[in-house]
């Protein structure tokens, strides 16, 4: 999870009275954390927002759809940094609602701040001992730099 992640979240509360946060558990990736690491570091990372008596973080496996249905949600909030973004969330946008008619796909372009910023950036820094103090909640920064220690 970066700050880009974070924005969207808090953004998503100024639109929404309850956001529910959705950490998939998905083999075809190779994330850094486990599942149970990144739900509970979205856990923390929530926890810091103001808004955080709005949010609820969940994980799941399988469909995005089959979630929605089980939280009976009206929307899904998908976060587009660039135009290369939009043709996979476009399809993916599309196949939620045939899956989920009961649910809008709401796309949130980044703050400013953050529209260069993704998570495979925040991980080749760390890998090569940057400082990503500004990039990402202090509870992942934490856990980033117990797998990529400052180099001396």
């Amino acid at each position: 999870m970066t700050n880009g992640h974070l924005s969207l979240v808090d953004r998503a509360c100024n639109l929404f009275d309850e956001v529910v946060v959705a950490v998939a558990r998905n083999g075809g990736k190779s994330p850094l954390f486990s599942y149970e690491e990144r739900v509970d570091l979205m856990h923390d990372s929530v926890s810091a927002l103001p808004v955080k008596n709005q949010i609820t973080v969940v994980g799941f496996e399988g469909l995005l759809a089959d979630l929605v249905k089980e939280q009976k949600a009206n929307a899904i909030i998908r976060g587009l940094r660039a135009v290369s973004d939009f043709e996979y969330e476009f399809q993916m946008a599309l196949m939620n609602r045939k899956l989920a008619r009961e649910a809008e796909t709401v796309f949130l372009m980044p703050s400013l701040a953050w529209v260069y910023l993704s998570s495979s950036i925040v991980k080749d820094v760390a890998r090569h001992g940057g400082e990503i103090s500004d990039l990402v909640p202090a509870a992942v920064k934490a856990a980033m730099e117990k797998i990529y220690p400052k180099q001396l």
